[in-house]
């Protein structure tokens, strides 16, 4: 899965209305990770079905302001390089390599056009 893109985020101001509206709408489905205000979201509403993104709440968003689209994912080798590479090609890190426990390596930058990109080396031995 080297560079494709593998999840999303869609920032929310009330977990409880984005749920029944995204369900309502592309008929998605959702479980809990983490916060209250943080779930993921499934391609259906079957338990098993595969997990697409997110929704979570603007607060954990590190743009100040409001930020309105979609955060996406690219899955990469390497997130130490990538952070190299956004660096030297202009952009700027908001988020250096965190650990997400049990999926992996992430980072969030600004390219150079103010879009907020993530950054993501799937290990499940992150911690």
């Amino acid at each position: 899965m080297k560079n494709k893109l593998t999840h999303f985020a869609i920032h929310i101001d009330d977990v409880d209305r984005a749920k029944d509206f995204y369900g309502g709408v592309f008929e998605w489905g959702f479980s809990s990770y983490g916060p209250t205000d943080f779930l993921q979201i499934k391609a259906d509403q079957s338990e098993n079905g595969e997990l697409i993104g997110a929704l979570q709440s603007r607060h954990y968003s590190p743009v100040k302001e409001k930020l309105i689209g979609l955060e996406c994912t690219i899955s990469v080798e390497n997130v130490e390089e990538i952070i190299r590479r956004v660096e030297s090609k202009g952009g700027e890190i908001l988020m250096p390599k965190t650990a997400i426990p049990y999926v992996g390596w992430i980072t969030k930058f600004l390219d150079t056009e103010g879009n907020l990109i993530c950054a993501m080396q799937y290990d499940h031995a992150a911690r």
